[in-house]
This record gives structure tokens, C-alpha cells and sequence, in this order.
């Protein structure tokens, strides 16, 4: 068996006596040349499964044979050396369509596994298996889009850039960074990943570097961070956006240099982590804004990978809904959809996307018969619905929809005018003579809770809170008049009150 091949270009006569004597112990073949046209010509001439050439090279450049490299459909890795702190050239080398780059002065230890990595994608080696369980819902569908995400990820999987993924919330950016991971060379070392946006900032640096014994109060033993517990492997930093300033200074220089210190020690070590990450915010806008730093943006937006929104794919619902219900059921009980009810979802515009589905059919099960899912057991909430299939069961009030859960839609505070679509048969609020009149109770009106938009879903569980204590006590409690008032059934009140932790006094 012959051994694999590596190609080094340089003009520095020590730098490149220095690769050639590295890679020979690694039990390589090597040819080596000072210029770029003996670079063309070699590569032409033999079959190699590395290149690795320096970025200024007297007769060119060497991002030159870096797009060169990358358009011979070879799929042959090449990668660049850079000077030190040339951020800038290893960022647009790996845009290029470079595999990774080392800075000088060359560590040794960076090189070997560099070139490690880029034999395994030069070998072909599989990845290694998902977890059971773990691919059932990893980039499902066969639509236009997402035959495409499958292809770009099949391309960056290759690289060791940095990856960008943006997309709305509950797109499924995690699951493409998995898939991403998955089908690398890396496969079969740790992927971690973060939420930024749920660890304290007083904790950020100890989470992200780790910390030695005695760092600090509490620090009893000594600890690796996410970059450490990542290493060989794929960091992916979910919601990026939210790292604050200070935290964003630390974490470039990590990116950068490759090497973390820990919180009480006086030496950096080296990590090889590759980073992913994803936000559903404008980066650029928080950029123009001055809340995100430039250079950390051009660092972590050198490849940038967008998943569509589910709106934007309805031809996947039929797929992703059946990969669902397949969870969600058993073997002796299976899940299934009564006729009428895809084209109800298929008629949702899904704000949540993929996630919100899965908590609709989630929620649509806990109310459904004999795991036979109806249109009257959905609760979609936006307008962009249309009538659900009618029930031959009666119903309370002629004028309320067919979807009988207040969970979501009860809370819909579209606008102040509107009236949230499953009290639709109850009253606005009025004047006590003419409800008195009418010998209808009187509906309160929303509260006016002041909350930000980014928590949405606790406002909505606020409203719903309040309606239903409200409804309670003008029922005295009576949860079989509250459940009429509301326009539900009792069972489905009681599982909101449940949810919602609501009590009846004493």
C-alpha cells in the first residue's frame, strides 16, 4: 500500500525543510517546490492528497492554487500558511475554498493535525453513525430546498471554515450543524453545543475556557470549558448574538490564535475545534448597530449556510409530519392524521416552523381519540389559516372556531381590536347594563403586560393565565360553567390548568 502524497509549496527554504522532515515522520510521501508554476506542474502531473502552500509565493500567490485546487474536482484538501495575525488572508483563503490554514511561526502539533484531518476527507473514510434516534428528524424532506441545503452541506462538511447558520427560530439550525459534523472528518470526536444567550455573562469565561483549581471561590476542582470538551471536534455556538461584548473580544482570539487559558493559569494550550454558529438576529444589522464586533462577524461569517423557512418547503410537511407521528406513537399505538387534517397544516404559514409543528401535533395528540388526530384537536394561532374540516359533534357556540385548545390561540394578541379567535363566542367587554341585558357574561379584555418581544412565549402564557382565573372566578370556580364560558370542554380546561399551574382556592 502506497503511502498518501502531500504536496508543499513554499520559498522559504527552512519553513519548508521543516514540513518536508514533519511530514516525512508522519510516513508520507512529499514533493516540495518554491514556486507556483512548479506547483501547477506538479500537481498536474501526480496524485496527491494534500497541498499545503504558502500564501505569497515569488511567482504568485498561493490563493491562486487554492482556487485552482479547489476547481479540479479533485477533491483534494489544500491548505495555506499564513503569516502570524493575518487574519484577514486565512479568512479569505478559506472563502476560497481552502480546507484550513497554520499560521507561522508553524506549530508542529497544529500541523500534524491538520494534515490528519485532511487525510481521512482525502481517504474517503465514512462518517461515523448517528445515535439512534438522532437522524429521524435531521433534515427531513426531499423539496427543492432542501436537497440543496443537503448538497451545500455535503460541500462545507470538507472544509474546516467556520460556518454561519442563519435561519428563523425552530428552522432547524442545529440539526444542519449536526448533519454538518456528522459527515466530516471529525465525526467521531465531540459536538458541543452552546446556547449563548442561556449562560450568565459572570460565568461566560469559565464556561467557554474552563478553570484551574482554586481560580476562584468555589473553584474545588479543576475544570475544561466548551473549547477544551470540544477539542478534535465541532463547537457550535447557537444564538451568537447574544454574547456581549467582552465576552465576543475573548472569544475571537480563541478563534484566532487556537489556544485557550484557563481562569487561574498562566499558559494557553492548543484546541482544534471547528466553529459553527447560528442565530435567528441580522448579524450585520447588530454589527451597524455597534452591538456585535465586526472583526468576530468577518471571523465567524466566512462560509454562510441559510435554511428556509418551513412556509418557504410545504412540499416536506407530508414527510416531516410522518417522521412526527412515528415518535410520537408506539408500536401497539400509532399516531395518525384523520382525513382533511394535512390540508389544514398545509394552509398554516408555521412562525415556529418545524418545532412549532412538532408541538402542534405534540399537544393535538393529548386531545385527540384513540391517537386519531382531527382538525378540532389542532390549535395553529396567525391568520393564515384556512376553515378547518367541520365536526359533526356540536359545538357550544355557534360562532366559535373549530379548534378547541385556548393554549396558544387564546393568547393571540394580534392587535388591540382583536379577540382571540377560541373566546370568539363570548362578548367583548361591555357595560354592566347591557351584559346584564343581554344575559351574557362580560369578557375582560387582554392585559397590557409590558414585555419585550424576545419573550413572547411567556407573555402568551401570562394572557392565558389571566383569562382563565379570570373566567374561574366569575364561575366561582365552577369549572364545568368556566370550561361553557370559555368555550371549551371541561377535560381540555383541566389540562390547561395543569399546564398553567392554575389552583382552585383552598
Amino acid at each position: 500500500m502506497t503511502s498518501p502524497r502531500v504536496l508543499v509549496v513554499d520559498d522559504e527554504a527552512d519553513l519548508r525543510e521543516l514540513l518536508e522532515i514533519t511530514l516525512l515522520k508522519m510516513g508520507l510521501d512529499v514533493d516540495s517546490t518554491e514556486t507556483l508554476q512548479q506547483a501547477r506542474q506538479l500537481f498536474a502531473e501526480k496524485d496527491f492528497q494534500l497541498v499545503l502552500t504558502d500564501m505569497r509565493l515569488p511567482d504568485g500567490l498561493g490563493l491562486d492554487l487554492v482556487r485552482e485546487v479547489a476547481a479540479s474536482g479533485k477533491n483534494i484538501p489544500i491548505a495555506v500558511v499564513t503569516a502570524f495575525g493575518s487574519a484577514e488572508n486565512a479568512v479569505v483563503a478559506l472563502k476560497a475554498g481552502a480546507f484550513d490554514y497554520v499560521s507561522k511561526p508553524v506549530q508542529l502539533e497544529q500541523l500534524r493535525v491538520l494534515v490528519q484531518s485532511a487525510l481521512k476527507l482525502s481517504d474517503g473514510a465514512p462518517a461515523a453513525a448517528p445515535a439512534r434516534g438522532q437522524a429521524q428528524g435531521r433534515l427531513r424532506g426531499s423539496s427543492a430546498a432542501i436537497q440543496a441545503l443537503r448538497a451545500q452541506i455535503a460541500r462545507l462538511a470538507r472544509s474546516m471554515a467556520p460556518i454561519a447558520i442563519s435561519g428563523e427560530s425552530g428552522s432547524g439550525k442545529e440539526l444542519a450543524a449536526r448533519e454538518i459534523h456528522a459527515q466530516s472528518s471529525r465525526a467521531d470526536k465531540p459536538f458541543i453545543a452552546v446556547n449563548c444567550g442561556a449562560i450568565p455573562e459572570a460565568l461566560m469565561e469559565a464556561e467557554f475556557f474552563g478553570y484551574r483549581k482554586g481560580a476562584f471561590t468555589g473553584a474545588s476542582d479543576e475544570r475544561d470549558g466548551f473549547f477544551q470538551a470540544a477539542n478534535g471536534g465541532t463547537l457550535m455556538l447557537d444564538e451568537v448574538a447574544d454574547l456581549p461584548l467582552a465576552m465576543q473580544v475573548k472569544l475571537l482570539r480563541a478563534i484566532q490564535e487556537r489556544r485557550v487559558r484557563k481562569i487561574g493559569a498562566t499558559a494557553e494550550e492548543p484546541v482544534d475545534v471547528r466553529i459553527i454558529s447560528a442565530t435567528h438576529k441580522n448579524l450585520e444589522k447588530l454589527v451597524e448597530d455597534g452591538l456585535f464586533r465586526q472583526d468576530l462577524f468577518y471571523r465567524l461569517n466566512v462560509i454562510e449556510l441559510r435554511l428556509a423557512p418551513l412556509r418557504e418547503r410545504l412540499d416536506d410537511l407530508d414527510e416531516l409530519v410522518e417522521a412526527i407521528l412515528a415518535r410520537l406513537g408506539s408500536f401497539e399505538h400509532k399516531v395518525v392524521l384523520a382525513p382533511g387534517v394535512l390540508d389544514v397544516l398545509k394552509g398554516y404559514s408555521f412562525p415556529g416552523n418545524v418545532r412549532e409543528l412538532e408541538n402542534i401535533l405534540e399537544r393535538a395528540l393529548a386531545f385527540s381519540n384513540d391517537g386519531v388526530i382531527s382538525a378540532e384537536d389542532l390549535a395553529l394561532k396567525g391568520g393564515s389559516l384556512p376553515a378547518p374540516v367541520p365536526s359533526p359533534a356540536p359545538v357550544a357556540a355557534p360562532a366559535a372556531p373549530a379548534s378547541p385548545e385556548p393554549s396558544d390561540a387564546v393568547a393571540q394578541p394580534a392587535s388591540p381590536a382583536a379577540t382571540p379567535a377560541p373566546v370568539a363566542s363570548l362578548p367583548a367587554e361591555a357595560p354592566a347594563g347591557e351584559a346584564a341585558a343581554s344575559g351574557a357574561p362580560a369578557m375582560p379584555r387582554l392585559p397590557a403586560f409590558d414585555v419585550q418581544a424576545s419573550s413572547l412565549p411567556a407573555y402568551l402564557e401570562a394572557v392565558e393565565r389571566d383569562i382563565i382565573t379570570r373566567v374561574l372566578a366569575q364561575a366561582n370556580y365552577n369549572r364545568t360553567q368556566a370550561a361553557q364560558l370559555l368555550g371549551i370542554s371541561y377535560r381540555q380546561l383541566r389540562y390547561q390548568m395543569q399546564k398553567l399551574n392554575i389552583q382552585d382556592p383552598g
